[in-house]
């Protein structure tokens, strides 16, 4: 009988967990083409949405959403790019600005995946020029606005200056505006929608400004996971979600609107009791994303009474009542505050359907280089 149907069993409890060495990576297959077929309900039409595939950094994650229909997608290092080039991916942005170095390494991806449309981004004349004198032919650009979070862009009063420098450089190709807005996390939705018309009130402005001088409306790829849907009602917009394919307990709490299912977590084990009301289990800085403060790193669905009080590298000590009955050997099944740089700790994953060990998938873009 499978997990699904079982009344005495949890969605996520594993039949076969034996099989699995600890700490493990663990993705439930079904729950993440259930947030592929989530998301797409939650746009007008696919070509709205360009995922970020900085969360989920696997192949096999990518040829599912490409299935479904999804042929844009935004990446944040070489590596996701040249992972979405081999899965055959239409539309690829860097989503970041890229130094001499890198702005080599993706000249490479041009030539090596021709198949795939790739563009990256700029916020300054100095880094275009650079690329126009690197380029042997063409490269595709986005401006890069700065709409309040402040670590990279351009504001939008400045960026018309930069549009028409463009125009005049060799090999420069525009292709509309990029803007992230990650400091916008409000817990009731109407105030987040508030603060993101604002916030990208100027931004609109600069491209009815552009529309009205005979360029057309330049696109504009916009938002994370959190503003995604409001992005979506924009002209010329695509939204780009990363967060939603696996979902995490941070998003779960601060987006009560976005009902995505939990289809990440880490498989950790009891492997100490140092004294009558501390475990330790195997999940140090190492296995869990463990840049919050202790207690906001994880929550353990079968468990969620425990208080870690302890991490280190290898190692997370939790307080439990005197008369627990926990055991060495015991598993936990974790569940991240934060997955993207959790998953980024693993080489790869542990495939669960229908509640049993079905595959391994590789986290092929964790590292920093593939071929190129």
């Amino acid at each position: 009988m499978g997990l699904i149907n079982d009344p005495q069993m949890n969605w996520y409890t594993i039949k076969d967990a034996e099989k699995i060495d600890s700490p493990a990576l663990i993705v439930y297959k079904n729950r993440v083409e259930h947030n592929i077929r989530k998301v797409l309900t939650m746009v007008k039409d696919p070509s709205q949405l360009r995922p970020h595939v900085k969360t989920n950094k696997m192949l096999e994650v990518c040829k599912l959403m490409l299935d479904s229909g999804i042929r844009k997608f935004k990446a944040a290092s070489i590596a996701e790019a040249e992972m979405l080039g081999i899965a055959g991916a239409e539309d690829v942005i860097l989503a970041y600005q890229p130094v001499k170095p890198k702005f080599l390494r993706l000249l490479k991806l041009i030539d090596a995946y021709p198949a795939t449309k790739y563009s990256c981004l700029v916020d300054n004349i100095e880094s275009a020029r650079m690329f126009s004198a690197l380029v042997p032919k063409t490269i595709s650009l986005f401006i890069d606005l700065n709409v309040g979070m402040n670590r990279t862009g351009i504001k939008p009063a400045k960026a018309y200056d930069l549009f028409k420098e463009l125009q005049n450089l060799r090999g420069i190709e525009f292709k509309g505006f990029h803007a992230y807005d990650g400091h916008r996390r409000d817990y009731d939705l109407a105030d987040r929608m508030a603060h993101c018309d604002r916030d990208f009130k100027e931004a609109e402005e600069l491209r009815l400004h552009i529309q009205s001088e005979g360029y057309g409306l330049p696109l504009l790829i916009a938002g994370g996971t959190p503003t995604f849907a409001i992005h979506s009602s924009k002209q010329n917009t695509e939204c780009c979600p990363g967060t939603f394919i696996f979902w995490d307990k941070g998003y779960h709490d601060a987006l009560p609107e976005q009902d995505f299912q939990y289809a990440g977590l880490v498989l950790t084990r009891v492997i100490s009791i140092p004294a009558e009301d501390k475990i330790c289990i195997d999940l140090g800085h190492k296995s869990i994303a463990s840049e919050n403060d202790l207690q906001k790193r994880v929550h353990f669905l079968d468990h969620p009474e425990l208080k870690p009080v302890g991490q280190s590298e290898e190692h997370l000590i939790m307080e439990v009542s005197k008369d627990h009955n926990f055991k060495v050997g015991d598993i936990l099944y974790a569940l991240p505050i934060h997955i993207c740089p959790t998953v980024a700790l693993y080489d790869r994953a542990v495939i669960i359907n229908d509640g049993e060990v079905c595959d391994t998938w590789k986290v092929i873009a964790r590292d920093r280089q593939i071929n190129y």
